[in-house]
């Protein structure tokens, strides 16, 4: 017998999550200089991790023979102080998606289910799919969250709704307004994870305080990461705001020191970082225009997007889908983006919001890819 066969079908059945291909590999595979190549295939930031997150991680490299304090005290008292909730009320995470693996060991299990949207972050389904729950997945409306019809596909197994916003990969967004109908209408056994992975780069009118409605809505999760706008993806580091009862059910699945030292230390410093974020903000809004004129001189359709990325039609070709052939073009050109042939957007591909340098290299290799 194969020993493989013995593990659980449904974890058999997993197929594993795609990462944006490294520079290191593509430049293996196609024999290109690594200096050249330009990825924005990730949503990471180009600027860089804050300067100050750097300075602090470099530091407390120092102290790596230790173990770091598994309870991350100095980051949870920092995260506090910013977003005034209690110490107990807060899970730090080996980055957002360790609070999204956190919450779905808490409370999802075989003859249970979550509730998710279409073109959602590829996690969700995964996590799901790896504790034997099932999968509740509702059609998008326009690539983004529907949320009245979320609702509605709650059931007596749902256990878990995840709902993303900004949502990855379209960019798409739902006001605070409708999330607060959403918390009234969905029941109070079911938790309602809210992933707000880039809500630091939301335009200033679209912001709303979630961590206010903590107290109202016992059900709530709201995920944060250090990975976009501070910079440190590299580094692995996230939290997740909630319920205190909600955050003691999930230490007890989590992993002793899941945060690294230097993670804990770059976090607390970047997250006094106001002028850091401020220059986050303002290069991704630029960018952002930037790309969009370069979509509409070619003549592409695209997703408006309230995160630091943005997903482009590519239109087919004699009749073919032509999203593949294109992204493979452009690696040739030393540019990586995403293809969204895995979130059921087969004719997308998602391109991160770069330097200006990076954007334009981006829209001429683009436009050279096209007409290959």
């Amino acid at each position: 017998m194969d020993l493989c066969e013995t593990s659980p079908g449904y974890v058999r059945a997993i197929a594993p999550y795609q990462p944006g291909k490294p520079i290191s590999e593509l430049a293996r595979e196609y024999r290109l200089d690594e200096s050249k190549i330009v990825k924005l295939a990730s949503n990471e930031n180009p600027l860089g991790p804050s300067p100050l997150g750097r300075a602090a991680a470099e530091r407390e490299l120092a102290e790596a023979a230790r173990y770091p304090d598994g309870n991350a005290f100095d980051l949870k008292a920092a995260l506090s102080k910013a977003y005034r909730i209690a110490p107990e009320a807060i899970v730090v995470g080996n980055g957002s998606n360790d609070i999204l693996e956190l919450v779905a060991s808490a409370f999802l299990a075989p003859g249970r289910a979550a509730v998710i949207s279409q073109h959602a972050f590829a996690v969700y389904p995964l996590a799901t799919q790896a504790r034997g729950a099932r999968i509740i997945t509702v059609p998008a409306h326009r690539f983004g969250h529907d949320l009245e019809a979320m609702a509605a596909a709650v059931n007596a197994e749902t256990r878990v709704v995840f709902i993303a916003n900004p949502n990855n990969p379209t960019g798409t967004f739902v006001s605070g307004e409708a999330l607060q109908r959403f918390l009234q209408r969905v029941p109070q056994d079911v938790v309602v994870v809210l992933d707000e992975a880039y809500n630091e780069y939301l335009p200033t009118a679209m912001r709303y305080d979630s961590t206010g409605w903590l107290a109202r809505h016992a059900n709530l999760v709201l995920v944060r990461t250090f990975s976009k706008i501070y910079g440190l993806a590299g580094l692995r580091i996230g939290f997740g705001l909630m319920h205190a009862g909600i955050a003691d059910l999930l230490n007890r699945v989590r992993q002793p020191f899941n945060a690294n030292s230097v993670a804990l230390a770059a976090a607390a410093a970047a997250l006094q970082d106001a002028a850091f974020v401020k220059r986050s903000f303002e290069l991704n809004r630029d960018g952002m225009a930037q790309l969009e004129r370069g979509f509409r001189r070619l003549g592409l359709e695209f997703i408006p997007s309230c995160a630091n990325f943005i997903s482009v039609l590519v239109p087919s070709r004699d009749g073919r889908p032509d999203a593949a052939r294109v992204y493979e073009q452009l690696l040739r050109r030393s540019v990586i983006v995403r293809p969204l042939g895995g979130y059921e957007m087969p004719d997308h591909l998602r391109a991160t919001v770069g330097l200006q340098a990076e954007n334009e290299l981006f829209l001429a290799a683009l436009e050279s890819s096209l007409q290959a």
